[in-house]
């Protein structure tokens, strides 16, 4: 599982400052405390001063360390006692003053080994499903609110000998499972269909599901993309470090969403745009799902045969008909 950088950065930005925040409280309210209670700030200076020379009897060469050492642990005991004594006596929690991190697992640091922690790929994965929200509508876009209803259940489509409730039926099977079983071994869709029949939303639902699981999605037009791609490439970004992190967050997110694929001027660089990217991904198996309101017929067109071999033969066609729902939805 790989995680987006721009996102993961972010994460660890509000990790830090959640971090500091919790730091400040806690000196806030040492210091509150304090000034209502002096005896607690001698004790706390008392216990520092303990640890302090523990770490001194360890360090230097002293006569008889070990009693040194028993000798102050038994002191620094005794402070804790009477701290939580003398806390509990004006009515505070006996751990009120005790600096405890966030996390017990990393304590705050984020990581643990090489691994991040669930604290901070938490954080990651709330700042995803809001990256992903200013541009689709997870609120209701998802499997739970899809509805059957706009879909024809009564008209056979000759081409495919069933209905288009039937089909769709087939087609959020085939979505929601992909959903819930997502991993590097979930291979490609290819959502073909005219406008209006459901394909962003589908689409939508599975990048809820599959970024709430941790792993991390990026959802663009096919516009945009290009758009990004192109602006790295010619220097017309005048950010050329973000501009290729942009580019490396399409390569190598979990899972790729490219909506509207075809709606783009072609280009000879928009052609070999999309083979480096429709290339890339698959060689270093990740996912992607891509929606074009065009058949195959009309995408032949448009792009170059390597990249057609490679839509037709790496993804799963999944194909939608019947009534615009947006049509529907206004005369209903």
């Amino acid at each position: 599982m790989s995680l987006d950088g721009k996102i993961l950065n972010q994460a660890r930005e509000l990790h830090t400052k959640k971090k500091l925040e919790h730091e400040r409280s806690l000196h806030t309210r040492r210091e509150t405390v304090y000034a209502q209670i002096p005896r607690l700030r001698e004790i706390d200076q008392a216990l520092r001063n303990t640890v302090r020379d523990m770490i001194q009897v360890t360090l230097e060469q002293v006569e008889n360390p070990e009693a040194r050492l028993e000798a102050l642990g038994t002191e620094n005991q005794a402070l804790q006692l009477e701290s939580r004594r003398v806390l509990c006596e004006h009515g505070y929690p006996g751990d009120y003053l005790d600096d405890a991190p966030l996390c017990i697992v990393c304590k705050d640091l984020g990581t643990t080994d090489t691994r991040i922690c669930d604290c901070l790929h938490s954080i990651y994965r709330t700042l995803q499903v809001k990256e992903l929200s200013s541009l689709l509508n997870l609120s209701e876009e998802n499997f739970d609110a899809f509805s059957l209803n706009f879909y024809d259940d009564r008209t056979i489509n000759p081409d495919f000998g069933t209905t288009a409730r039937e089909n769709m039926e087939l087609n959020y099977d085939i979505c929601q499972k992909y959903a819930t079983y997502f991993g590097a071994k979930s291979g490609n869709l290819f959502l073909i269909g005219d406008p209006g029949l459901g394909k962003t939303f589908l689409s939508s639902c599975i990048a809820k599901v599959v970024s709430e699981n941790g792993h991390s999605v990026v959802y663009d037009t096919a516009q945009n993309l290009f758009a990004r791609f192109e602006a790295e490439k010619f220097g017309r970004s005048g950010d050329p470090e973000a501009a290729q992190a942009e580019i490396n967050r399409y390569l190598n997110c979990d899972l790729l969403i490219l909506d509207d694929l075809g709606t783009e001027m072609t280009t000879s660089f928009v052609v070999s745009t999309l083979y480096t990217l429709i290339n890339t991904r698959l060689l270093h198996k990740k996912p992607t799902i891509m929606n074009s309101n065009y058949s195959l017929e009309a995408l032949a067109s448009k792009y170059s045969p390597q990249i057609m071999s490679r839509l037709e033969g790496e993804y799963q066609k999944i194909t939608f008909y019947g009534r615009d729902i947006r049509k529907l939805k206004k005369e209903g």
